[in-house]
Order: structure tokens, then C-alpha cells, then sequence
């Protein structure tokens, strides 16, 4: 099987899980070809699992103050040049193709009537999943943005829908440093030291697409941003400050460090995201960069680690073998393996969503136990 794999690169959440996806798909001898769209070329980084990758403008949204800009977005798209990497990209000798979210690879194979697969977070909104500022708008762009034959969405629970964990490569805790890992990309440099300066007890870690070489400014230590070194940092950290994107949370939750989000204003998938967080006792939420909302954090507990299994692995198994198994039965099999901490499962019984859970897990004695 010869396989095109499209790959949002506007955020660094879908890179993180396509790459996850693309190492298992080596292990399993597939032949991948990777394209993505969404940031200039020389922006990306950290991109062997890619192998030799393309690259195209594609479409992105332009944040500007922690907010999504429409007026900038509509300024600075490329329409013409977009449709024209659409109608030039030839799917000659591809059986499949694979989209996070990407547009050019999604919009070519449906011209083309060759069947797409979608697999990213954005696909588990195609089911009535808690959701926020739940527009015309919103819709039209989660269908139609890249629109895919097939779509398996990734989600921290699936809400009785055949919604598949997320996909987090294996990370392991290390000796925390006491430190608090930072990172808000849509957040100016200027802004996020005026909130966490006057924390003075407090150390924080910045992570910033602004950064070109690390510095330390008064508690706050900034670097640019390189994933080897910010999953060491994730490691040790006592905790994550962030927007409120799928990937970086996902990755938080599975280390047992608790979180704080503060979604991008105007986005739907973030919004949505911060409310099932908060609603299901996973983090915590500020509207904007609240100091009272970060010192209430900054004193509550955690909640522990959630134990999510090798999605990419199995996803990886199951496409080699020509996606036979029906997405619900691969589902369950998944959700039989998550581990949920005990204030996951008690806000759970108390939402009514425990008696739904497909993956047959109940709370016994204070912890969930597999039957």
C-alpha cells in the first residue's frame, strides 16, 4: 500500500501526532509520502520522522493578541495559489490518502475520487461531543476545510461515540524540578511576563516561536522551540500552562501534570476543548491571562496520570491490514485499555457518562478496574 499523508503544520499539536502515526507506520513497512501546509518551509523543525516531505502554503489562521484575526486571516490566504497546489498535486499510483486536518492532500483526493482518510482531533466534532460557540461558522469550516471520504476523531473521552483516545508517543516522568512549563505561542513575549513575573517563588520554563536564543529573565528562563528539548522539559515539569489546542494537553494528562489552559479567543476547537477539560475535573481554564485564575492553579493539587494506550501503533496495524476491523469495534478495544485517575471517574458518575462507557470500565473500590 502506497499512502499520501497530509499534515496540518500550522500548530505543532498535529505535527507531534503525525509524527507519532508516521513511526508506526514505518514499523509496519507501508510506504508514506508526507505533505504539509500551513507554515513557511524553513518554519518547521525537527522533521526526520518526515523523510523527504513537501511543503505548501495551504491555509492557516492569523492570531494576533492570544485572538484569531478573521480580517488578517482573509488578508494574508492565498486562494489562487491554493487551488493551484489542489489542481497540481498528482495522486497517480496512491491508494490512500491520510489528512491531519490538510486541506491541499483532503481537497486533491476528493477531485481525484480517491479515498481519504481524516484522523485528527478536529474529526471527533463530526459527533454530538461537548462543544462550545457552536456556529454556522464553526460547522461549515470542520466539514469543508479538508473533507475527507472517512474521518476517526481523537478525543480524552469518547461520549458513548466511536471516538478513538488520543494519540501521545510514550513519554515517561522524570524527578520533577519544581518548575512550570509555559507555553502560549499566541501570546506576545511582553504579555506573558507581566503575568508570571510576579510569581516570584515560582520558576517557569517559556517555550516561544519569538525566542532565537534562550535567556533568563528574572524567574522566567525563555527558549526557542525545539521538541527534544521541550519533552524534557514536559518531563520534569510540576505543571503546564497553555492554550487549549489537543495535543500538548493530551500529552500533560498522560504525564500526570496538571493543567491550565487558556483558549484562543475565537476558535471553536479550543473553546470546546477548554470546556470538556474543565468539565471533566482534567484542568483548569482562564479567559485570558488572569493571574488570580493562575494563583488559584498554581495551590490545587493535580489529578494524577491517565494511562491511554499506543493509538498510533494500532492505528498503524490496522491500516497495513486494509482498515477491516469497523472503527467502533477498534474503539472499544482502545478504550478498554485507558486507565482514568479516581477525580476523573467520580466527575464522570456525577456527569451520568459513567453507564456509557463502551470501553467497560468501572469505578470498584476507589480505582477503575478492567472487566
Amino acid at each position: 500500500m502506497k499512502i499520501l499523508f497530509g499534515v496540518q503544520g500550522t500548530g505543532n499539536g498535529h505535527i507531534s501526532r503525525s509524527r507519532s502515526l508516521a513511526r508506526a507506520l514505518a514499523g509496519q513497512g507501508v510506504t508514506v509520502d508526507y505533505l504539509l501546509s500551513g507554515r513557511p518551509a524553513e518554519d518547521y523543525f525537527d522533521m526526520e520522522a518526515f523523510g523527504d516531505y513537501r511543503a505548501r502554503p495551504g491555509l492557516s489562521f492569523v492570531t494576533r493578541e492570544g485572538a484569531v484575526s478573521l480580517w488578517q486571516t482573509l488578508r494574508q490566504s492565498r486562494p489562487l495559489t491554493l487551488w493551484q497546489d489542489i489542481r497540481q498535486l498528482d495522486l497517480t499510483g496512491y491508494q490512500l490518502v491520510l489528512s491531519d486536518f490538510e486541506p491541499v492532500t483532503a481537497w486533491a483526493a476528493r477531485r481525484q475520487g480517491l479515498d481519504s482518510l481524516g484522523i485528527s482531533h478536529q474529526a471527533a466534532f463530526f459527533w454530538p461531543i461537548p462543544r462550545r460557540f457552536d456556529d454556522v461558522r464553526a460547522r461549515f469550516i470542520m466539514r469543508h476545510y479538508a473533507p475527507v471520504s472517512r474521518a476517526i476523531g481523537l478525543h480524552w473521552f469518547h461520549f458513548g461515540h466511536p471516538i478513538l483516545p488520543p494519540i501521545v508517543d510514550a513519554l515517561l516522568p522524570a524527578p520533577s524540578r519544581g518548575e512550570v512549563l509555559v507555553y502560549l505561542p499566541f501570546e506576545s513575549l511582553a504579555a506573558i511576563g507581566d503575568l508570571l513575573r510576579r510569581f516570584v517563588g515560582v520558576s517557569f520554563v517559556c517555550y516561544h516561536p519569538d525566542v532565537r536564543e534562550s535567556y533568563q529573565q528574572g524567574n522566567l528562563l525563555f527558549h526557542p522551540l525545539s521538541r527534544p528539548a521541550f519533552t524534557t522539559s514536559l518531563a520534569c515539569c510540576e505543571g503546564v500552562i497553555c492554550n487549549a489546542g489537543f495535543e500538548l494537553a493530551s500529552e500533560a494528562l498522560t504525564l500526570g501534570k496538571k493543567l491550565l489552559v487558556k483558549p484562543l479567543a475565537g476558535q471553536f476547537e479550543q473553546a470546546s476543548n477548554a470546556m470538556t477539560l474543565e468539565m471533566l475535573g482534567l484542568g483548569r481554564v482562564m479567559a485570558s491571562l488572569d493571574p488570580g485564575a493562575v494563583r488559584q492553579w498554581l495551590d490545587h493539587p493535580g489529578i494524577g496520570l491517565i494511562r491511554y494506550p499506543d493509538v498510533a501503533a494500532a492505528l498503524a496495524v490496522w491500516l497495513a491490514q486494509g482498515a477491516q476491523e469497523p472503527v467502533a469495534e477498534l474503539a472499544r478495544r482502545l478504550w478498554r485499555q485507558v486507565l482514568l485517575p479516581e477525580p476523573v471517574c467520580e466527575r464522570l458518575a456525577e456527569l451520568g457518562l459513567s453507564d456509557s462507557l463502551c470501553c467497560n470500565l468501572l469505578l470498584q473500590g476507589g480505582s477503575f478496574a478492567r472487566l
